[in-house]
């Protein structure tokens, strides 16, 4: 979680982040309005903060220091990912890593989604009952229907929406439930 997200989890200020860890006021509020980088605070201020905030060190750096791939890597990542390690496996690492909520913390929605749809999918493929752990998750729903470039690059070309229609009603139920539109994991190069 980022700083901000965590003052809003605990309703704190910046003026109580300062007094409560004794980091400089000035110091606070410049990493919350993003004016200093936390990545670049000494280790005891990011101490400090994290230690108010309830959370380890790395959980409050790894924001500023994850970077987020384009979705289109991060879906052919996961596919790829799936072939590598074979479907028990990889339902495995993905309820042992957090992934799912880790990305769903940082607002990486696509991502988070696409995961347990890709979890969800490879349950239903090998009779494995699904994890309770995102039921909630479950509800959620992109605003806008995110499609493969490939089929957004088909549909530009041929100037009409009979491809998007087409990937629409060919998608894998697991992906379209949260209005993402993929048809073929498996075929992956």
């Amino acid at each position: 979680m980022t700083i901000q997200e965590l003052l809003r989890k605990y309703n704190m200020s910046v003026y109580k982040l300062s007094k409560t860890s004794a980091v400089p006021y000035s110091t606070c509020n410049d990493i919350v309005s993003g004016k200093a980088q936390l990545e670049k605070c000494s280790a005891e201020t990011v101490y400090k903060i994290a230690q108010t905030l309830n959370v380890s060190m790395e959980s409050i750096l790894a924001p500023c220091v994850v970077k987020r791939t384009s979705f289109e890597n991060f879906k052919s990542s996961i596919c790829h990912r799936v072939k590598e390690m074979g479907d028990i496996d990889f339902i495995i690492d993905t309820l042992e890593s957090q992934d799912i909520q880790k990305y769903y913390e940082r607002q990486w929605y696509p991502e988070s989604l696409y995961l347990l749809a890709m979890l969800d999918y490879i349950s239903r493929e090998n009779d494995v009952p699904l994890c309770d752990e995102y039921d909630d998750l479950r509800r959620c729903k992109l605003e806008n229907t995110v499609y493969p470039s490939s089929i957004l690059a088909m549909s530009a070309a041929s100037k009409n929406d009979d491809d998007l229609r087409y990937a629409e009603v060919t998608a894998i139920p697991e992906f379209k439930r949260f209005n993402i539109i993929e048809k073929d994991v498996r075929n992956v190069i």
